[in-house]
């Protein structure tokens, strides 16, 4: 069994990636993948239905968590080292915030998306949803 915790994510965000890379976990080795290339991980996601425009992924030996359910789990793992890590650990170890925050988080993101021009990662094909 390994010890990775494997957390999947839009590098193209400026956010997102921020966050992702000052994110730490106090047991195991947290893997940083970037949802924009191909790979096994995205395969997976893709097969099991999860719009990763819409939420990023953590798993964890096997358990798969989406959206705010990744973003609690990731907090109530974090090594609280640094302010980000301590802020995150407060707001998102309560299940509740998470779910509060996280789609507004999500709806800031995609308005930061849309002016910076990216495209959307539409690892679903779903028609129409190429750009945000």
């Amino acid at each position: 069994m390994s010890d990775d915790i494997e957390l999947v994510y839009d590098k193209q965000c400026p956010v997102c990636d921020y966050y992702c890379h000052a994110v730490d976990v106090a047991e195991g080795r947290l893997v940083r993948v970037d949802a924009r290339e191909p790979g096994e991980a995205m395969d997976e996601l893709t097969a099991l239905g999860l719009d990763i425009d819409e939420g990023m992924v953590l798993r964890v030996d096997g358990q798969i968590y989406y959206g705010a359910e990744a973003i609690h789990e990731l907090a109530k793992r974090s090594n609280k080292k640094g302010l980000l890590n301590r802020f995150a650990s407060l707001v998102f170890r309560s299940r509740a915030l998470s779910r509060f925050f996280y789609p507004i988080l999500k709806a800031m993101r995609n308005l930061l998306l849309k002016i910076l021009r990216r495209t959307r990662i539409n690892n679903l094909d779903q028609p129409g949803r190429d750009r945000f």
